[in-house]
C-alpha cells in the first residue's frame, strides 16, 4: 500500500499542477477583485503577488526565457489554482478530511526524495507547473486533500468512481457561486476550471484518481 502511494506521489510530483481563471462578476461590481468564491474575495493584489513570486523564481533560473515563454498567461493560470484550492477546501470539509502539517511535510519529503532532492523538486515544479518555491507546501496540501477525498468517497480509478468524484467537485463549485472578473474569463462549474484552461490536477479529478498521500 505504501509503495503504491509513493508511486502515485511520484507521478503527482511530476504532474503537480497549476493555474487560474474568473466568472461574470464585473470589475465595477467587484472593484479590486479577481474573483469572489463563496462570498470571499480573491483580490487582484493577491493574484499579482503570486504571479510575481513565480516570475522572480523564473528570472533566477538559467532557463528563465524558456520558463517565461511557457507561462505567458500566468495570471489566469494562478487564478485558476486559487479558485480550485477553495473548491478542494469545500469538498474536504464536506467529506470531513484534513491535511495535517506532518502529512504535508512527510509527503513533500517523499516527493523530494523521489525527485532527487528539494532543489530538483522545486526546479521541476517551477518548470512544469509554474509553482514558486514558496507555493510548494500549498500544492502538496492540495494533493494530500485530493487523495483523501478520493479515498473517503470510495472513488476508484474507474468510470463510476471518477464520475462520483467529479460530481463532488462540481457540486461544491456550484455551491460556492464562483464569480469571476470578466477580465480573466469565466468559471465552468461542470469542468471545474477557468474557461478552456486544463491543469494537471484537474485531470486528476476528471480523468483518474488523485494521487494517494503517504500515511503519517
Amino acid at each position: 500500500m505504501h509503495r503504491r502511494r509513493r508511486t502515485a506521489l511520484a507521478a503527482t510530483a511530476a504532474a503537480l499542477a497549476a493555474a487560474p481563471l474568473l466568472t461574470a462578476c464585473g470589475s465595477e461590481a467587484r472593484p479590486g477583485a479577481a474573483a469572489v468564491v463563496g462570498g470571499d474575495r480573491i483580490e487582484v493584489s493577491a493574484l499579482q503577488a503570486q504571479v510575481r513570486q513565480v516570475r522572480d523564481a523564473q528570472q533566477a533560473s538559467p532557463e528563465s526565457a524558456q520558463l517565461i515563454r511557457a507561462t505567458g498567461d500566468l495570471s489566469r493560470e494562478k487564478l485558476n489554482g486559487m479558485i480550485f484550492d477553495r473548491v478542494v477546501d469545500r469538498v474536504a470539509a464536506e467529506q470531513g478530511v484534513t491535511a495535517s502539517r506532518k502529512e504535508i511535510q512527510d509527503t513533500r519529503k517523499s516527493a523530494a526524495s523521489q525527485s532527487g532532492g528539494e532543489e530538483q523538486l522545486a526546479a521541476m515544479l517551477l518548470q512544469q507547473q509554474g509553482v514558486a518555491p514558496g507555493e510548494i507546501d500549498a500544492v502538496v496540501r492540495r494533493n494530500v486533500l485530493m487523495g483523501k477525498i478520493a479515498e473517503k468517497a470510495g472513488a476508484g480509478n474507474d468510470p463510476a468512481g471518477q464520475q462520483k468524484l467529479t460530481g463532488l467537485f462540481t457540486a461544491a463549485s456550484k455551491d460556492l457561486g464562483i464569480d469571476v472578473n470578466p477580465r480573466y474569463g469565466t468559471w465552468d462549474d461542470a469542468r471545474i476550471q477557468l474557461g478552456e484552461y486544463r491543469a494537471p490536477w484537474l485531470r486528476q479529478v476528471t480523468t483518474r484518481q488523485p494521487a494517494q498521500p503517504e500515511q503519517a
